[in-house]
């Protein structure tokens, strides 16, 4: 069976910066694969691109560049904010303003996000909004483990369901 549209894809891979040699990002070597519904919109589209047609069994090796990833790095996605926000009854909570955290946010419309603590200083914290793979370059290696067809419930709720998945 062929990878395609709404087939459950599960995959081992490794991914690193730029190339294979490249810094280690993550691996699924020695845990479960990564389990997704080919084709419904879940995974990177070059990923899928990458994977369309193969089964298992297959190996694969692969970059994508970061515009096709995660995006290129935008400087105006890094917002200079006023230090007081982050109070809780006039006390900045212990650990939280640190360099590399990440802060999960709510604007004044009720949306959720994140953004990572970059500068901290006296009266004001820069928040970077890029995802923190924007600007890199992906480079993944790994192989097929199986193909099957996507059950009607997983479909419908747009993820795969049992091993390597969403447990209800």
């Amino acid at each position: 069976m062929v990878i395609e549209p709404n087939k459950v894809v599960s995959v081992h891979y490794t991914l690193t910066e730029g190339t294979a040699e490249g810094q280690l990002v993550e691996s699924t070597q020695g845990n479960e694969p990564l389990a997704f519904i080919f084709g419904i919109g879940a995974m990177i589209p070059d990923f899928e691109q990458q994977l369309s047609g193969l089964k298992a069994g297959d190996t694969f090796a692969f970059g994508i560049p970061a515009a096709n990833a995660y995006g290129v790095y935008d400087e105006t996605a890094v917002v200079e904010v006023p230090k007081h926000i982050f109070e809780t009854d006039g006390k900045i909570p212990e650990g939280l303003l640190e360099i590399g955290n990440m802060l999960p946010l709510t604007d004044q419309d009720g949306n959720h996000f994140q953004g990572m603590v970059a500068f901290v200083g006296l009266e004001t914290v820069k928040v970077d909004f890029n995802h923190p793979m924007a600007g890199v370059d992906l480079f993944f290696t790994g192989n097929v483990e199986g193909v099957r067809d996507a059950e009607a419930a997983e479909l419908e709720h747009g993820h795969v369901h049992g091993a390597g998945g969403h447990q209800h």
